[in-house]
């Protein structure tokens, strides 16, 4: 059973997620929160397997409240996905800094919403091409030269090569293809050097490989 916490000051929102959540045999929802102080304080209480995060709440917003998560060791199972009212939200690159595993528009179809949950448990990262472009673009405006490169050292050759296509957005299924490995060893590469590096999830993955200059800004045509 996957345990979803729901975090939004609209009510109404709540609502019709906790609905459609609901009435499937593999989610339950665990619990609520109308603001990131209340959200912080149910997921250590509750310990769901995902936090749908509103980003703009009142006392603390979604922001910081992911940082707090995603910060506290003894929560690191728990993924943050963050809604958004518009997927063109200034905060999706510190959103993904923070931890985040990816991003949700408010709006978003419903069967989306429940492949979107049953993903980040398994460990998928939600970073549409749209939101990968942007997030490079960040990445370009923000960082004239890449950070050390050290952290790549602890990696074999094939995992900098996997990584690098994590980092311009391919799927285990499209790495498989790239490489001409099966997915289930594609997946096993991308999961040895989430380990190796540290990283939450996929969507850490992307920002490490820009961070260390693995993939450059542009490389997604």
């Amino acid at each position: 059973m996957i345990r979803v916490l729901l975090a939004d000051d609209q009510s109404l929102v709540r609502a019709g997620f906790k609905a459609l959540l609901g009435a499937q045999s593999d989610i339950e929802v665990a619990g609520e929160a109308s603001d990131g102080e209340e959200a912080v304080r149910k997921v250590a209480e509750l310990r769901p397997d995902v936090v749908l995060m509103d980003i703009r709440m009142p006392l603390l917003d979604g922001l910081a409240a992911t940082r707090r998560i995603t910060g506290d060791g003894g929560l690191e199972e728990v993924k943050v996905v963050m809604l958004t009212t518009f997927e063109l939200d200034e905060y999706v690159f510190e959103a993904i800094r923070s931890g985040a595993s990816g991003f949700l528009v408010k709006d978003t179809e419903p069967d989306e919403l429940l492949r979107a949950v049953r993903a980040v448990v398994d460990g998928d990262a939600l970073l549409s091409p749209g939101v990968t472009r942007r997030l490079i673009a960040e990445f370009a405006a923000r960082s004239k030269e890449p950070a050390t490169a050290d952290v790549l050292g602890r990696l074999t050759e094939r995992e900098r090569e996997v990584m690098a296509l994590v980092g311009i957005g391919l799927s285990n299924d499209e790495i498989a293809r790239r490489l001409v490995v099966s997915p289930l060893t594609a997946k096993t590469h991308v999961s040895r050097t989430m380990v190796k590096l540290g990283a939450r999830d996929r969507a850490q993955l992307v920002v490490l490989a820009y961070e260390s200059g693995l993939v450059r800004p542009g490389w997604l045509g």
